[in-house]
């Protein structure tokens, strides 16, 4: 296909099948159509400081998908254009996976002013897709005023994304006290909105201790912002509740971040991790397709050198 100027303007008028292209081809594995889709980002113009990234994460049947559906559709109500850039762990044997982010998102998928990825993490380790900063990209172009990435889960994943949104949200249960002995410090330290989902019927009690219980723990430690505390959101995605408060949360949080100039120092962040991350792939790439690599590899096996070694001289005598 022709990615030229016409592909571009079909691209930033909003076109999702000519945005679902762009994204397929960045995230080939091929060489040529990797040519083309660096061709094609260098093209476009500088991402949007009006749009807001959202990273959403949390704990294994904590009702992400029910969340973003809930939100997404309340954004559309509010005249937004939305893309969810849902993420699908990969089968590391297969490298497969499920990607049914739609089905689990049924009436926000039917919407046209929604648009929804799901990406297999193809081993990539942090709960993002390999091309993740890239579709971000792409999304903007097209005009979509908030995105939403929607992570495999807690662990590593919180500090990947957290590189490449403007405000990071985890999700969890009622219940803070297995709640509050399961997460790590470290993932409260970077979470700037958290929400207590699932606050309905009988959980609504458990949801109110729990927020009380988070509270008391973001006041233990140092705000990620100087100024700027961490917010607790209640809400029931399936009854639709908590979600304009959280989505006013997160507006007040991106004003914040605007008015100490933080915002655009993020998003300057943002960029220098895509290019050290886009340097480190080349690197490594062209690192194990150095031609002795596969005998060094051979003399570890056969314990002629330690792995050590061997690293240290594949680095050394690589032409990189």
């Amino acid at each position: 296909m022709n990615f030229g100027p016409q592909f571009i303007e079909s691209l930033q008028s909003g076109n999702r099948r000519s945005l679902a292209k762009a994204i397929t081809l960045i995230e080939s594995n091929k060489n040529d159509d990797q040519i083309h889709a660096q061709e094609l980002l260098a093209s476009l113009p500088k991402p949007n400081q009006e749009t807001i990234r959202v990273g959403i994460s949390g704990v294994p049947g904590v009702g992400k998908s029910t969340f973003i559906e809930s939100l997404g559709n309340y954004l559309i109500s509010l005249g937004k254009k939305v893309a969810v850039l849902a993420v699908d762990p990969s089968s590391p044997t297969t490298s497969g996976s499920i990607l049914g982010d739609k089905t689990r998102m049924e009436t926000l998928a039917t919407k046209h002013e929604a648009f929804i990825r799901p990406s297999p993490t193809a081993g990539n380790l942090g709960g993002v897709a390999r091309k993740t900063r890239e579709t971000i990209h792409l999304c903007e172009a097209a005009g979509y005023d908030v995105i939403l990435i929607e992570t495999v889960g807690v662990g590593q994943s919180e500090y990947e994304v957290a590189s490449m949104v403007d405000c990071f949200s985890v999700l969890m249960l009622p219940g803070a006290g297995d709640s509050l002995q399961g997460i790590k410090r470290g993932i409260l330290e970077i979470t700037d909105v958290l929400v207590i989902n699932k606050a309905d019927g009988e959980l609504k009690n458990l949801a109110k201790i729990a927020a009380d219980e988070y509270r008391s723990a973001f006041h233990l430690l140092k705000p990620k912002y100087e100024g700027i505390y961490s917010e607790i959101v209640i809400s029931s995605a399936l009854q639709n509740e908590g979600i304009s408060q959280y989505w006013e949360t997160i507006l007040e949080f991106s004003s914040k971040l605007k008015e100490k100039n933080l915002f655009e120092t993020n998003r300057e962040k943002q960029l220098v991790a895509w290019f050290k991350r886009l340097a480190e792939d080349a690197w490594l790439k062209k690192l194990w397709e150095y031609s002795h690599s596969e005998e060094l590899i051979k003399k570890v096996i056969t314990n002629e050198l330690t792995p050590i070694q061997a690293a240290n001289k594949l680095i050394k005598n690589s032409s990189l």
